[in-house]
């Protein structure tokens, strides 16, 4: 057979591997948080899951898809961003309805100043817009409150890029803070970690799949020649995943001392 025939063969086969590896960076990433939701779900509890991880995913993937606007990369990433924000929408929903029906007698706590209706009389006056209290931000009662936040960062945001999209420093500083963000995201679980010298209560099959997971898209972004943040970052997420993976080799096989803090069933990254 002449090389030549086969052509009808490998360029279909090579366009169904392109489909597949653009299918699997939009969704992949969003694969480790199906089961944390049907999870949730079904126990009605929602402690084994950090909200401020939705928080790092929405800032990480608003500012990449403002980045495109400056420096347009591969579609996949793009929709990857829309994706995930989606996904961490969803899953804010549910763990605010869940915390919340869980909660006793709980004054409503608001990133906006609510109606009267809604609000207890004894709620203090001078806060007539905006509950900036820091001992509460990002556990508020109604899933509305975390769309106006984050609205109102987008907003600004946006506004911002748009005042400065001509600025190459800029956009490719906005690039940079956009998947940093995200590469950071197991920083705080690693910590936790140290801090109590064991690995219980995480579970070890999604540090697995983060690993994988972010070893496959470092790979797409170094292959599709993605812009040099995203290679440099999806290393850096790389090398704190594995990190991890230490940890629970070193913590199971040299127990540095006695468990004696409560289990905390981290099946995701957690801040």
């Amino acid at each position: 057979m002449e090389p030549g025939g086969l052509e009808w063969l490998l360029v279909p086969m090579q366009q169904l591997v392109s489909w597949g590896a653009a299918g699997a960076m939009v969704f992949g990433g969003v694969v480790p948080y199906i089961p944390q939701y049907r999870d949730i779900r079904r126990t009605q509890n929602a402690d084994g899951f950090s909200s401020y991880v939705c928080l790092v995913l929405l800032v990480a993937n608003i500012l990449r898809i403002l980045f495109w606007f400056g420096r347009r990369f591969e579609s996949p990433l793009l929709w990857q961003s829309i994706i995930m924000i989606m996904t961490m929408l969803l899953m804010l929903k549910l763990c605010t309805e869940v915390r919340v029906s869980n909660e006793l007698n709980v004054k409503r706590r608001s990133f906006a100043a609510a109606d009267s209706k809604d609000e207890e009389i004894k709620a203090p006056p001078k806060r007539s817009y905006l509950d900036f209290d820091l001992n509460y931000f990002w556990h508020w009662s109604k899933f509305t409150d975390y769309v106006q936040c984050i609205l109102t960062f987008t907003g600004v945001t946006g506004y911002i890029t748009y005042l400065w999209l001509d600025s190459s420093l800029f956009v490719e500083t906005l690039g940079f803070f956009a998947v940093f963000t995200e590469a950071m995201l197991g920083v705080p679980q690693l910590y936790r970690n140290y801090q109590n010298r064991s690995t219980e209560g995480m579970s070890i099959k999604m540090v697995l799949m983060w690993t994988s997971g972010d070893t496959f898209k470092t790979v797409y972004f170094i292959l599709n020649q993605a812009p040099f943040q995203f290679s440099i970052c999806g290393l850096l997420q790389v090398f704190v995943d594995i990190a991890i993976l230490l940890q629970v080799y070193l913590y199971s096989h040299y127990p540095q001392k006695p468990v004696s803090h409560t289990a905390h069933p981290a099946s995701t990254k957690a801040l």
